[in-house]
């Protein structure tokens, strides 16, 4: 007898029915899909559930044949140790479908039920084909874009979307111009023949943001802008601000693999510009085939497998779907808990280090940091010529205010826009994230409320952008800064520290207290009003545990 695990995997959270059998022994997956193809515009929930009604049965009996056909033959029972399915996130109608035909083939095989969070699937699958031991993720799909990376027992959000999933803007745009769903193929098409044109670029920390470029790149096509040329520039800024983050969450981490998923993954330029920046800084990048990166049971039945092993089961009682079901929400039971990624230290600093965006050499003798801005080789050299002239500016010219206003910065010896480089104090013993503690974060919340009560954000406050010693605490790197009054601009800079909390401490919640205590001994009550108003939107990352 072989002790092969084989695991009936079904995926309907969306537009795919697919049902796939995986087997452990030879890691062969297979993979039926019959995908829904709306007439016009984007998905509609109603006739994506009536697909997904009569489609799910004949994909899952297909799947159930081709065990029967491989591994037991035509008249014996189907070969399986568990059925899973995806439990969300996705439409509730098209869930519920797959959640019911689920628990019905469990009950009818007599074999365990398997609820799997489809974007861990889309993480998992990654890790899985790479042998990647411990990467960061980038999952950018239809109505998802965010950032994965593994600690203490799940999946944290490093960075997401601050409005709306990478596919769907997309799809928005291709909507106004007329095209039929999907959209990314055809900007993907289009954009061949295209050239560049200025559009919004969003990056605030490791979040993002892709309203404003969809509005501007309708705008853009309305006043006669060929459609190509927007389509280009589309890609080279949405794709470009992906890279950058991704580059961000590398670095805050410490890992050297970087693993795609979601079906926007499909397109070639994002795939290009990811291996080009993982190439730059000496990391690993994969992706998966074009199967296993669109929506697809072959990952749903591949997580299925693990968690099944681990002991990871449903009863039917508790077996619910959840439309929200958000990453960080699952206990990662099938990874050994010894393994802790994120953020190994960095007990003795090297003269020469790689941050995301700048090399910088460190000269504590001299008591000088000198700060570069390389040219990034995967972005459209206008938009990274602009980008780096405009973030140069921008750190001179708020690490200086920020140092009027009270808050400890470097003292900037010289810069040169042009060139993107700075001349700095060196300041501080260690990066905040190898020196954690509750006093250092309260520092870094009444600064935060400092620099705001000054019409001032920071921009990018992670923990490698604090530097400490035993006197003070410093905030560097204010390339992302910029001047607004606005308190959800605000709320948003204090989340981007909170986030990196989360991705870089062993115990994060008393450090989560502690910002937000410093920042209510110096700033206004409404900004942390806010701050809980957007982490509830479920956008961003849950209590812990």
């Amino acid at each position: 007898m072989s002790d092969a695990t084989r695991v009936l995997g079904i995926e309907g959270t969306a537009w795919a029915a697919s049902a796939a059998v995986s087997d452990s022994e030879s890691d062969d997956v297979f993979i039926e899909t019959d995908a829904y193809q709306p007439e016009s515009g984007g998905i509609h929930p109603r006739e994506a559930a009536e697909h997904m009604h009569e489609a799910i049965p004949r994909v899952v009996e297909r799947a159930l044949e081709y065990a029967r056909e491989t591994f037991a033959g035509p008249d014996s029972a189907p070969p399986i140790h568990a059925v899973a399915f995806s439990r969300g996130p996705g439409l509730g109608p098209c869930l519920r479908i797959v959640g019911t035909a689920a628990r019905a083939l469990a009950q009818t095989l007599e074999v365990p039920l398997v609820g799997v969070n489809h974007m861990v699937a889309h993480l998992e699958i990654g890790r899985h084909t790479a042998d990647f031991d411990d990467p960061v993720c980038l999952n950018a799909s239809g109505a998802n874009a965010h950032l994965l990376a593994y600690r203490n027992g799940r999946y944290r959000v490093l960075g997401e979307t601050m409005d709306t999933g990478v596919g769907n803007a997309i799809d928005k745009f291709t909507r106004h111009v007329g095209w039929s769903h999907p959209g990314g193929p055809k900007v993907e098409a289009a954009a061949e023949d295209g050239e560049y044109v200025d559009l919004p670029y969003v990056v605030k920390g490791m979040d993002f943001s892709f309203s404003g470029i969809m509005s501007a790149a309708k705008q853009a096509y309305d006043n006669g802008t060929p459609v190509e040329d927007v389509c280009y520039s589309l890609q080279e800024n949405v794709f470009g601000m992906l890279t950058e983050v991704s580059e961000r969450a590398l670095s805050l981490t410490g890992s050297d693999e970087l693993v795609l998923g979601g079906g926007v993954g499909q397109n070639a330029r994002l795939r290009e510009m990811l291996a080009e920046m993982c190439n730059q800084r000496g990391a690993e990048f994969h992706a998966p085939e074009p199967r296993f990166l669109r929506d697809n049971a072959g990952m749903i039945a591949v997580l299925g497998a693990k968690m099944y092993e681990a002991g990871d089961t449903l009863v039917l009682e508790e077996s619910r779907v959840d439309p929200n079901f958000r990453p960080d929400q699952v206990p990662v039971t099938w990874r050994p808990t010894a393994e802790s990624s994120l953020a190994g230290t960095e007990t003795d600093r090297e003269r020469r280090v790689r941050g995301a965006e700048a090399v910088v050499d460190l000269e504590p003798e001299s008591g000088r940091v000198r700060k570069r801005r390389r040219p990034k080789s995967y972005r459209h050299p206008q938009l990274d010529d602009r980008l780096r002239r405009e973030r140069t500016t921008l750190e001179a010219r708020l690490t200086s205010l920020a140092r009027r206003e009270g808050v400890p910065t470097p003292v900037l010896a010289d810069v040169d826009p042009f060139e993107a480089r700075l001349e700095l104090e060196y300041v501080g013993d260690a990066d905040l994230r190898d020196a954690l503690s509750e006093a250092r974060v309260r520092d870094v919340g009444r600064h935060l409320a400092t620099l705001h009560r000054a019409g001032v954000v920071h921009g990018d406050p992670t923990t490698r952008n604090v530097r400490v010693s035993d006197e003070r605490t410093y905030l560097i790197d204010f390339g992302l800064g910029y001047h607004t009054d606005h308190v959800e601009d605000y709320a948003m800079d204090v989340h981007v520290f909170d986030q990196s909390l989360v991705g870089t401490a062993d115990g994060p919640a008393p450090l989560r207290e502690a910002v937000r205590e410093g920042y209510r001994e110096a700033g206004d009550e409404r900004v942390l009003e806010r701050l809980r108003d957007v982490e509830g939107r479920g956008r961003y990352v849950v209590d812990e545990p």
